[in-house]
Parts: C-alpha cells; structure tokens; sequence
C-alpha cells in the first residue's frame, strides 16, 4: 500500500526533483477550486457585455473541474494571450486526479512523478520544442523576393482569383443577368 503523503510534501518533492523558474516551482498540485487568475474578458460576472473588455478576476478550474486536485505545469504564455492573461509565465493543468468515472483521487507522489516523467520522455522524442523549418533559408534577397512574390500570386488567385465586375455587381445587387435560353412559361 502507497503511504499517503501531504499535498505540501508531494509540492515539496516536485520542486525538488524538477526545480523552479523565477522563484516559481515547476511543477504543483492545486485544489480546482481555489484557482483564480486575471484575465481580459469582455463580460461581467453575470454574464452581461461590457462596452470595453476588463481585466477581472476570475476562475480558472471551477466551471470545468470541480472539486478535484490538479497537477500543473509553469509553462511560457504564447504571445497572442499575453495580452488576455498580462502574463509570461503562468501555470496550465497537466492532470487532474480523477478515476474514469471522474470521481475525485488522492494525488500521491509516484503519480505525479509518472505523470511528468512520461511528458518529459515525448518533449524529449519530439525534438524538445522543435521549430518549423524555415523555407526561406538559404536564399539570395533576389531569390527570396521571387519566392514570396510566387506565393502571394498564388494567394491572390486563391482568394479573388474568381471575381469580375459582373459577378461583383450581382453580389452585390448592382447587376441584372441575362440567358438566352427561353424560360418555359406554365
């Protein structure tokens, strides 16, 4: 039988064995509904639309995950959210502690170390965070203008490469067209 250990001994072994970034642990285990976080939304509480979006405090888990232990992970805040969540690093679930039924589990320390153990293997058989290559290394500047040229040419038949003045003016209720077939009257 697994000895069962304080939430703050299995937090404590986390940092331990997985370190911290900026004073902030790598790894934690947090109660679903305790979680809150400052994020750029354009609704109040009551659900009614404000006329300008705000920064509210609001919960993280609660409407999703209830009542359960959650293992998170600190990870970087992409670019495109910095500005709803005004953050760079911030903490995502990893695993929430349930059984397949979704009744609530215990968090115990071989778990967790299984858990983020099995996460670092894939990071690390995916390359550990590989970027996309870049199709345009290599090239001249006058290589690499013709390319993007090539590919917006491309791009502009794709979006508008069916559009004439006729068919602009019957979209948009500007034109009348005609057939030449005579139309069968009943």
């Amino acid at each position: 039988m697994v000895p069962v250990e304080s939430i703050e001994t299995i937090n404590r072994r986390l940092t331990d064995h997985y370190g911290s970034t900026n004073d902030m642990t790598n790894y934690r285990i947090v109660w679903s509904e305790d979680q809150f976080e400052f994020r750029k939304t354009a609704f109040t509480d009551e659900g009614l639309e404000l006329i300008y979006p705000e920064v509210r405090k609001l919960p993280k888990y609660r409407q999703w995950i209830h009542e359960k232990f959650v293992l998170e992970r600190l990870t970087e805040v992409p670019a495109i959210n910095q500005d709803e969540l005004e953050l760079v690093l911030s903490y995502e679930p990893l695993w929430v502690f349930e059984d397949k039924e979704g009744f609530p589990l215990r968090p115990a320390w071989i778990v967790c170390k299984f858990v983020v153990d099995q996460v670092h293997r894939n990071i690390e058989e995916a390359g550990l965070y590989t970027k996309y290559p870049d199709p345009y290394a290599g090239l001249t500047e006058p290589q690499l203008l013709e390319k993007k040229d090539a590919e917006l040419k491309i791009l502009e038949e794709e979006l508008f490469g069916n559009e004439t003045n006729i068919g602009d003016g019957l979209a948009y209720n500007g034109g009348v067209g005609y057939t030449t077939s005579k139309v069968k009257e009943s």
